[in-house]
């Protein structure tokens, strides 16, 4: 065999060898500070500071409160492979630490100046100085110093002496974006440590120490003022915990660029359970968006592998399907009972606890719910979940509480606000609704609102009053209006029957050819074809890339060529192949906007709209919004 340019294999110098390594391990600013929050927080620091200059390349420093180092372990904590974290190999199988390899300083040592100043008692110091391209070979001995209890490490110009990689880094500010993603990742992980980022000498981030990752979350990610729309849930499986911190159906993103998956402190790129936080979620985030949050797996170290990654932003389970399905079956239990609790409609007797053993939920314990007004209907306080022990020692559970407020009251001053001609217009249909009345008959009694676990006033008369822009049921209720969205509340209506009682399959006379266009549809349809007939649909393949559609539920409507599109777009739906189909077919059924419909049938559609346990369509949108009187007169300033 040849090898390449003729020349004979050799042992790289030892110089060289370490650059690339150190491109492994330390391929820009962001990767430095990773690594040295790592070794802070390991240090069972409870501050941490990261300072940059220019953009990190030119200094970056992180300072913490940890333990400490004395002069023995500064000398050698900068030469290749030193770590106090493993001992044999058999530590590598049960990692508990967030550094153990013991490649960051070395690797450090390899392309910058690396500056060491550490205390174990306050006071006394030791202070070490070494590289780039420190000599392994010489002793470099600290000198003494004077400093408080903890560590300082100072970088100074990051691959000056490897100028083939510093042409690749970004500019400055982009550089600093990216070391502040890698702390705000650290803090994510570690509520209880208060960290500062500090960037060309002003300060970027500052996030104190807080009790629970759901308090972290909204100060790092979703903003202090979303607090009230973030919840947090806890589930269990038999080596595994995990805690979902999840914004509500209030807060939506275009992206995932708030979702996060963090595995016994480490943030990493895992994108089955990035799906497990959607599927759980789907059909409540409408229009294509997306849900915010965090995954906390806190998992037994034995039963994960993150020495697969030098930066080890992977991680490898042992039963990587059990954490995805407990966190599916958990979040998708969740947020059926959120719609319950804020519609009102709460039942104790069938809300349980909100934990989850080995992915089931507990129904049988005492309820976990409360529900308390806090000025008008649809906002409270929501306690989902509670304070237990850790499935092994080292991983506490965090408090349980999660708030949230639904959508406020139209005309609040928090709550929704409209300019011009159409608000005005608006307004005067209103007022001219509650001043004159149709005389259509009323719904029938009282008893579908109290069903709907709405508040009803004494004497007041639930009453149909008719349509409003060929869109809403108009429905008065004492001094209260609900306006439904006749086609949501068909769609939901229709969806909740389909899954207690699927459609009957009908055979189609003339069966109907189609083709596939690629071999992942062909796959689909092999893999989920048991599926899909259990939900009415039967297809039978006639050759390659050739099917033919034999039956399908006596409901469905559609076209041919709509038939066929739609069945190969649940090839998206994963694991809720048959929720999408109901909701694809009651989406379909429903009545349209500007459908007219006559007097007793919108009666009815209204009546089982208010009697929905979750007001909301099958794609997440809600089902009604409800106006105070005092709100619409306030509006038209008859009120002050």
């Amino acid at each position: 065999m040849d090898t390449m340019f003729g020349d004979r294999v050799q042992v790289l110098p030892p110089e060289v060898a370490r650059k690339i390594a150190a491109g492994e391990v330390i391929d820009r600013p962001a990767a430095l500070v990773r690594e040295l929050v790592d070794n802070a927080i390991d240090a069972g620091a409870k501050n941490v500071e990261v300072s940059l200059q220019g953009g990190g390349a030119v200094r970056t420093e992180v300072s913490d409160d940890g333990r400490g180092m004395d002069r023995e372990d500064l000398e050698l904590c900068w030469l290749p492979h030193a770590t106090s974290k493993i001992r044999t190999e058999d530590d590598l199988l049960r990692i508990e630490t967030l550094g153990f390899r013991g490649e960051a300083l070395s690797s450090v040592a390899a392309v910058a100046r690396l500056e060491i100043l550490s205390s174990r008692s306050g006071g006394k110091a030791w202070r070490l100085a070494v590289g780039p391209g420190g000599d392994l070979g010489s002793k470099v001995e600290a000198e003494l110093s004077h400093r408080a209890l903890g560590t300082s490490v100072r970088v100074l110009g990051l691959y000056d002496s490897f100028p083939a990689r510093k042409k690749f880094l970004k500019r400055d500010s982009a550089e600093a974006a990216l070391c502040r993603q890698a702390m705000l990742e650290k803090a994510l992980a570690f509520p209880e440590v208060c960290f500062r980022f500090v960037s060309d000498g002003e300060l970027k981030l500052f996030l104190p120490a807080v009790e629970t990752r759901r308090e972290r979350f909204a100060a790092a990610v979703l903003g202090r003022e979303n607090m009230g729309f973030i919840h947090e849930l806890f589930a269990s499986g038999t080596s595994f915990s995990l805690s979902i911190v999840l914004g509500g159906p209030e807060i939506t993103r275009a992206d995932r660029k708030a979702q996060y998956v963090i595995v016994n402190g480490r943030r990493i790129q895992d994108f089955a359970l990035l799906q497990a936080l959607e599927y759980g979620t789907q059909g409540w985030f409408p229009n294509g968006s997306r849900p915010a949050g965090a995954i906390y797996v806190d998992m037994d170290p034995a039963e994960v592998d993150f020495n697969i990654h030098p930066a080890k932003r992977e991680a490898r389970f042992r039963d990587p399907s059990a954490v995805h399905r407990c966190a599916v079956v958990a979040l998708k239990d969740f947020m059926h009972r959120l719609g319950i609790a804020q519609s009102g409609h709460a039942e104790p007797s069938a809300l349980g606890t909100g934990e989850f053993v080995n992915g089931t939920p507990d129904f049988y314990s005492a309820p976990a719910y409360t529900f308390e007004p806090l000025g008008g209907p649809m906002r409270g306080h929501l306690e989902y979940g509670r304070q237990g022990d850790a499935p092994y020692p080292g991983f506490p559970v965090a408090d349980s509480r999660s708030s949230y407020s639904a959508s406020p009251s139209f005309g609040s001053a928090s709550g929704y606000s409209q300019n011009g001609s159409g608000e005005k217009a608006s307004r005067l249909a209103m007022e001219a609704l509650l001043d004159s009345r149709p005389a259509f008959p009323p719904l029938s009694g009282l008893g579908a609102a109290q069903r709907s676990g709405m508040e009803v006033e004494a004497g007041s008369e639930c009453r149909y009053l008719g349509t409003a822009f060929g869109l809403f049921l108009v429905v008065q209720r004492g001094e209260r209006l609900y306006l439904i969205d006749q086609h949501a509340a068909h769609e939901r209506i229709l969806y909740d029957r389909l899954r207690v009682k699927a459609p009957q399959r009908q055979e189609l006379l003339v069966p109907y050819p189609f083709e596939t266009d690629s071999d992942e549809d062909d796959a689909f349809l092999e893999a989920r074809k048991s599926e899909l007939d259990a939900l009415g649909i039967v297809v039978e393949r006639d050759g390659l890339g050739t099917w033919q559609l034999t039956a399908l539920p006596e409901s469905w409507k559609s076209g041919d060529a709509e038939t066929v599109r739609e069945l190969l777009d649940l090839r998206s739906a994963g694991a809720d192949l048959a929720e999408r189909w109901y909701a694809t077919m009651a989406c379909h059924a429903a009545v349209k906007d500007g459908d007219t419909l006559d007097v007793g049938s919108a009666a009815d559609l209204a009546r089982e709209a208010l009697e929905l346990p979750v007001p909301r369509c099958p794609h997440g949108r809600p089902v009604w919004v409800e106006i105070g009187l005092k709100d619409l007169l306030r509006g038209v300033r008859r009120l002050e």
